[in-house]
């Protein structure tokens, strides 16, 4: 079967893994199409060619560049027509312009149908993204779901066709691994890291909950945002500031080591009217190096860590500095979990893992069946 991709998130070159991954399958030709490059808020993002083996990594051009809503790829149409595939997997929201001119595109040259979706808060949106949006979810002929709550929020809008439930990209386990031994003389040490720096992500929660825990301990925090500042002047309020390291973003090519670093990775996320947590990748990247992980009960969150972790309550620092009271003097624990968190890597969030799952979903797309996950 051939299948066509549209994903701008594709340029990123370790997400090509989970293109490669799909490609080795006997019965599927994959086509990828990305933009040239993308013009994200946090910096443009170029295109990266990592992983290239086995499939087609075309460019087309883009118009609205930047532009979530309106982007669109004016040429698709040529493109779809010369490769004639049986699906089009559009890697976009379905209330975006690209989703609706694209599947209009595909539905032209025969092709079936299916959209991805992170969107967990149900949402409305003006004319005419309300009319994309409902158009897109009477047409599709299947939709993968990043979330749990994202299958509650799309069934709420109307969408009645089949889905399953995938994060759209997993970890390589040969680069995140378990961390060497430690040292005698090793801290025990906490840390965070996210993307930006926000109040939502709950960094103010984990200093909070970690400024009165007895002995030697230490925090190492990642990223840069506009809630540095006020992180930096808590820690000193708290009288922890000399015990809490403020790492800066951190490069993807060097996150495996910040993580085999850390004994235990907290991600203490909290909805907030407009955002609530759709994944959290670096829990999956944390378990994958046999790091110890504690999360809020919030969003995604419980689901991602299943039973090789702790949970605390959202917002709660009381309940938080308990889990983390009780894996500071439970090496033995820490360990376990450790290694349940990259057994449930290794079973359900690796891109070997999350490409078998999605080319199970086009294979039943092509044989018409029926499929919830």
């Amino acid at each position: 079967m051939r299948v066509l991709m549209l994903s701008k998130a594709c340029l990123v070159g370790a997400y090509q893994r989970k293109l490669e991954e799909i490609a080795r399958f006997a019965d599927v030709e994959l086509m990828v199409v990305v933009p040239p490059s993308w013009r994200d808020p946090v910096g443009a993002v170029p295109l990266e060619r990592s992983y290239t083996q086995g499939y087609e990594l075309v460019t087309e051009k883009i118009r609205f560049n930047g532009r979530y809503h309106l982007h669109y790829y004016p040429d698709l149409h040529d493109r779809l027509a010369q490769f004639r595939p049986h699906i089009v997997h559009l890697d976009e929201e379905p209330y975006n312009l690209a989703t609706w001119l694209a599947m209009r595109q595909a539905k032209a040259v025969g092709a079936k149908t299916l959209f991805f979706s992170w969107q967990n808060l149900y949402r409305r949106y003006p004319f005419p993204f309300s009319l994309m949006e409902r158009q897109v979810l009477q047409g599709a002929d299947y939709a993968i779901m990043g979330n749990h709550d994202a299958v509650q929020v799309w069934h709420a809008k109307g969408y009645r066709g089949p889905y399953a439930v995938i994060p759209q990209f997993g970890v390589d386990p040969h680069l995140y691994q378990p961390a060497p031994p430690r040292r005698a003389d090793h801290i025990f040490t906490v840390g965070c890291a996210n993307r930006r720096l926000v109040p939502e992500k709950g960094e103010e929660l984990l200093l909070r909950a970690i400024a009165n825990l007895p002995g030697q301990w230490q925090v190492r925090i990642a990223g840069e945002g506009p809630a540095r500042a006020e992180l930096v002047e808590l820690a000193q309020r708290l009288g922890i500031a000399a015990r809490v390291h403020f790492q800066g973003a951190v490069p993807s090519a060097q996150m495996a080591a910040y993580l085999q670093q850390l004994d235990v990775l907290v991600l203490a996320s909290r909805a907030r009217a407009n955002w609530k947590e759709q994944f959290g990748r670096v829990l999956i990247e944390a378990m994958a190096c046999e790091t110890a992980v504690i999360g809020a009960n919030s969003g995604e969150i419980p689901h991602v860590i299943g039973n090789a972790g702790l949970i605390f309550g959202e917002n709660d620092v009381e309940g938080l500095r308990a889990q983390l009271l009780r894996l500071m003097q439970n090496s033995g624990e820490r360990r376990i979990l450790g290694q349940k968190g990259r057994q449930r890597v290794l079973a359900h969030y690796t891109q070997a893992q999350i490409a078998a799952q999605t080319t199970a979903v086009y294979r039943q797309m092509v044989e018409n069946k029926s499929y919830h996950s």
